[in-house]
């Protein structure tokens, strides 16, 4: 292990353009989902169905929190239909399941996502049985990432000391909570939309572009 990150047992993850590649786009599918419910729920064209959900992803967090906010959407209702999507785009990285298999300490998986969904990635990227558990948004009770209250929910669940904690995420504004609770940071720089938007070393301590190579690399050789 390289020896600046010897002190953590707990390793977060980001769920989605994290654990898989941005290029993979599975929110182009998960995008579509949600411009049909919100035109059905609003009775809009596909203009106005896409502001209304980008405003509320760049207002609140996520679209599913301005929709429970503005329109008293159910959050079950809204997340089983946009996450009904093939996913038949993603394949399982060999490093990534390897470099996972090794890392010593528990793992955690915390996304703005539902657990149903997450579990179905997953599976189909070869990390089914990698995590020790997961906080997803049912958990977060609906207020998610980057509201400081998600991750003192995190830790509070799982028993988790930021001190030795170390977070993985894609979307850079979403590090800077962890980091004031004292977890390491690691920027996943891959492209994803929106991911460098507040991005600050005051909060970033690794910049990486892909969590195998860079975990396959802080672990070193087998012996």
């Amino acid at each position: 292990m390289l020896p600046a990150l010897a002190h953590i047992d707990c390793w977060i993850f980001d769920l989605d353009n994290s654990l898989y590649p941005a290029s993979a786009d599975l929110f182009a599918l998960i995008d579509i989902r949600m411009g049909e419910y919100i035109q059905r729920l609003l009775a809009c064209d596909p203009v106005e169905a896409r502001r209304v959900q980008k405003s509320y992803f760049h207002e609140h967090g996520t679209t599913l929190a301005g929709l429970m906010a503005g329109h008293g959407v159910a959050p079950r209702d809204f997340l089983d239909y946009v996450h009904d999507i093939d996913l038949a785009r993603l394949t399982a990285d060999p490093a990534l399941v390897a470099a996972m298999d090794r890392l010593p300490g528990r793992k955690f998986v915390f996304t703005n996502g539902d657990e149903a969904y997450a579990s179905r990635v997953l599976d189909k990227i070869g990390l089914a049985n990698a995590f020790d558990g997961m906080h997803d948004i049912h958990a977060m009770d609906y207020v998610p990432k980057p509201n400081p209250a998600a991750y003192a929910a995190l830790c509070s669940a799982h028993a988790i000391a930021p001190e030795t904690a170390l977070f993985v995420e894609d979307m850079a504004r979403n590090l800077e909570p962890a980091k004031a609770l004292g977890m390491t940071t690691v920027w996943v720089d891959n492209g994803s939309e929106r991911g460098g938007h507040g991005a600050d070393p005051a909060f970033i301590d690794y910049r990486i572009a892909d969590i195998g190579l860079w975990l396959t690399e802080i672990l070193g050789n087998e012996e």
